[in-house]
């Protein structure tokens, strides 16, 4: 988790200089499936550690707005997908914050959150080496939307799209665990 980490502001800042896509690629592929395998190795080894607990989803978090910030920096990806990103993760961080603080527990994490990390990490990793570029579907002439305008975009484009169908739903689901957890708060003897 800490290797993965200190990857983070690495591979940003290579991504922003828009110079070295291939290195970029690199060290954000890696830092996303060292993920997978510290969490495989964690549970086979039967060394799960809070810290370890606490820790991975913020570095994922981490990892993910390194990505979107990055991508649209270089042109990747446009504002709107950045804002809806960054700002489902402040609200949610927030509503953690208050069920911690008034609901006494926490919310576990859902599938379809790791899912939907999953998607982003494949999508943007993809976005990052910025191939194989294809002709858009020509649904609109938006350039908000690449991909489903006519111009050129590389295929990882879909996964982030699909990514951000399961941030919404993950949204959702942890908005609805959040109030459940605050409307029914533990007891002080538990």
């Amino acid at each position: 988790t800490v290797c993965r980490l200190l990857l983070v502001p690495l591979a940003f800042s290579v991504l922003v200089t828009g110079q070295h896509d291939y290195l970029a690629f690199t060290l954000f592929a890696v830092a996303s499936l060292s993920d997978f395998v510290d969490g495989q190795i964690a549970r086979r080894t039967n060394t799960v550690t809070s810290v370890g607990q606490a820790m991975d989803p913020l570095v994922d978090r981490f990892l993910i707005a390194a990505g979107v910030i990055g991508l649209y920096t270089v042109g990747r990806l446009p504002l709107w997908i950045l804002l809806l990103l960054i700002g489902r993760d402040v609200i949610l961080l927030i509503g953690l914050a208050l069920v911690k603080r008034f609901g006494g527990g926490t919310v576990r994490v859902v599938f379809i959150g790791k899912l939907t990390t999953t998607l982003l990490l494949v999508g943007f990793s993809g976005l990052i080496a910025n191939i194989p570029r294809v002709s858009g579907l020509g649904w609109t002439h938006s350039l908000l939307l690449p991909g489903l305008n006519s111009g050129r975009a590389a295929i990882w484009i879909w996964f982030v799209y699909l990514g951000i169908m399961c941030s919404m739903l993950t949204f959702l689901c942890y908005v609805v665990m959040g109030i459940r957890a605050l409307q029914h708060p533990k007891d002080s003897d538990e």
